[in-house]
């Protein structure tokens, strides 16, 4: 037999009924110290310098691709046999 029941509740109510903790405030508290983080630091950023970083990140793992990629190309030649 197969039984099928629909209750329809809030997800605070839901909580309650199963005995789950109420995360409402740990929520809002993790909320507002990020929130509070972050306008700490945001004065501090300088956009040039983290497009400088960000940019020269980009260039260095273009390079390392394509060295890999040459790595792995002539690595992978050098199993066929020579004519």
């Amino acid at each position: 037999m197969k039984v099928t029941v629909n209750c329809e509740c809030t997800p605070e109510e839901a909580r309650a009924f199963l005995g789950l903790p109420d995360v409402a405030p740990l929520n809002e508290f993790l909320v507002e110290q990020t929130r509070a983080s972050f306008e700490k630091n945001i004065h501090q950023m300088q956009p040039e310098e983290l497009l400088k970083t960000w940019s020269g990140l980009g260039v260095q793992m273009q390079d390392n691709f394509l060295k890999l990629f040459q790595m792995s190309a002539s690595a992978g030649m050098s199993g066929f046999p020579k004519k």
